[in-house]
This record gives structure tokens, C-alpha cells and sequence, in this order.
């Protein structure tokens, strides 16, 4: 990809698409392929992860002229296709991110669908039944593979792609009984090691447009629902101007927050 001096990135995630949704997406799309550089989609692509919804939507998705990047979420996995999804996806030009990380117009991207299990003290611990412990090392498998994609990232700005959220603010909104299924803090672990310039998720329908991690990185939760709740007479998208510079050639990465400017300028559009 070539390099701009700004790369606007458009984020929308729980698309739902279903079979019913031929050419629901495409007056979307084709604005955010006027608005944006690049196209990030965070997860719940389709309604019940089947294949003929990923092939309606890989259709909608020629409007687009940009570069896709996306993740998948849990309804994505809900009828176990979820690598035929994959397939057909792909195969339409969307760079999918399961624990690897790819760089557009000079910008990393980092991406997982990520999981649940709660929020600071109240995250859930790996003691008692089995079935808890295997919960919990889920959550713990996705947090790990989010901190190798950002490991292998040399861009100055980098962008982590969620469809679980990693911090609570963005959660509020939704049943407090439900928090813990929305995300989990462990993913924000990764983001302090190898620190990032925004994080977008989805999932939280009903939560909050954006929040900041414990170090300051803005976190946009960009689900579609609630983009379409708070500005009902914008296009459901956010987004995000990011400035673009020279990528880091030494061979090493900062592991250490204090390292890396926490605070680049982004100057964010839209909802």
C-alpha cells in the first residue's frame, strides 16, 4: 500500500448480516468508500454465521473501494462455519485478522474477536471446574494472540481491531448483570505492552460510543446498533483521521509505554 500523510479509517462492526439482506448495506458502504481510506469491521459480520449470509455479504461489500480490514465475533461462530466464512470473506478482497496483523497506507492493524470474562476485579479467575478454567483460558488464548499480532507490528501507529470490548466504559449502557459476557480486561493487557493509537470493538449493542484505557488510548465501541442510536441521522460508521509516520526500521519494538507518544493527534468524524 502506498503511505499517506492521513489515513482515515471508517469502523463499523455487528453488521448482522442475514439472508433477507441483499443491497442493505451497499448506500453504506459506498459512502464510507467515498469517506475513508480504509474499512475496519469488528466482528458479527453475519447473523448466524453461515455461508450463504457471508456470500450475501461479500456482494455487498463490492461497493467498497478500499482496503477491508476486519475480525470475526461470536455470531459469526454460531453455526460452526465460521472457517467457510473465512473462506468466502477472504476470497472478497477482506483481510481477516485471527492473531496476525497486516499494515495499510502505512497504518498496523492488530486484530482477535477477543472474549469474555469480566472487568477488574470482578474478572473471572481460572479455579474450581474444569469448565471454568477452560473459560477462562479462552480469554486468556485471545489476549496472548493479540499481544503477538501487536509484537510483530514496526508502524509507528497502530490499530487494534476487537469485537469483545477491553475496558468497561464502553459497556455501559447495557444490563450491569451482563458486563462480564461483553468483553474482558485481559485484553487490554496487550495494549500497555506493546501501546496502540485506538482500539475499535463491537458487541455492546446497547453501550457507550468511546472510552480511554487505564494509559489513555481512546477506545471507539463502533456496533452498529448503538452507532445508530446516538446520531440516528448519521451514516452508522466512525470515523477516525489518522496521521501517518515513518515506520520504525530499527528492528526493535517498545515494550514500554513510557517509550511511545500515548497521545498522537487523531482527529475523529462522525458519530
Amino acid at each position: 500500500m502506498t503511505a499517506k500523510d492521513i489515513v482515515r479509517i471508517a469502523a463499523v462492526g455487528d453488521l448482522h448480516c442475514t439472508k433477507s439482506s441483499h443491497g442493505v448495506f451497499q448506500p453504506l458502504f459506498s459512502i464510507i468508500a467515498e469517506s475513508a481510506d480504509v474499512l475496519a469491521l469488528c466482528g458479527d459480520l453475519c447473523d448466524y454465521g453461515t455461508a450463504e449470509e457471508a456470500h450475501i455479504l461479500a456482494k455487498e461489500l463490492i461497493a467498497v473501494k478500499v482496503p477491508i480490514v476486519a475480525v470475526l465475533g461470536n455470531h459469526d461462530y454460531e453455526s460452526g462455519q465460521q472457517e467457510e466464512v473465512k473462506r468466502i470473506l477472504t476470497d472478497a478482497g477482506v483481510i481477516l485478522l485471527d492473531g496476525e496483523a497486516c499494515e495499510i497506507h502505512g497504518i498496523g492493524f492488530a486484530g482477535v474477536k477477543g472474549f469474555a470474562g469480566g472487568f477488574g476485579r470482578c474478572t473471572l479467575g481460572a479455579w474450581g471446574e474444569e469448565a471454568i478454567k477452560a473459560f477462562v483460558r479462552e480469554a486468556v488464548n485471545e489476549s496472548l494472540k493479540l499481544e503477538a499480532a501487536l509484537a510483530r507490528l514496526r508502524t509507528e501507529q497502530r490499530i487494534a481491531l476487537l469485537h469483545y470490548a477491553p475496558i468497561t466504559a464502553t459497556v455501559v449502557g447495557e444490563p450491569q448483570d451482563i458486563y462480564a459476557f461483553l468483553g474482558t480486561s485481559r485484553l487490554e493487557e496487550p495494549l500497555h505492552r506493546y501501546p496502540v493509537t485506538a482500539v475499535f470493538h463491537g458487541h455492546a449493542h446497547s453501550g457507550s460510543p468511546e472510552g480511554t484505557t487505564r494509559m489513555g488510548v481512546p477506545v471507539y465501541n463502533v456496533a452498529m446498533p448503538m452507532l445508530r442510536r446516538i446520531a440516528p441521522d448519521k451514516p452508522a460508521f466512525k470515523l477516525v483521521e489518522v496521521p501517518v509516520t515513518a515506520p520504525d526500521t530499527s528492528g526493535t519494538h517498545p515494550a514500554n509505554p513510557n517509550v511511545l507518544d500515548m497521545n498522537p493527534t487523531i482527529r475523529t468524524l462522525g458519530a
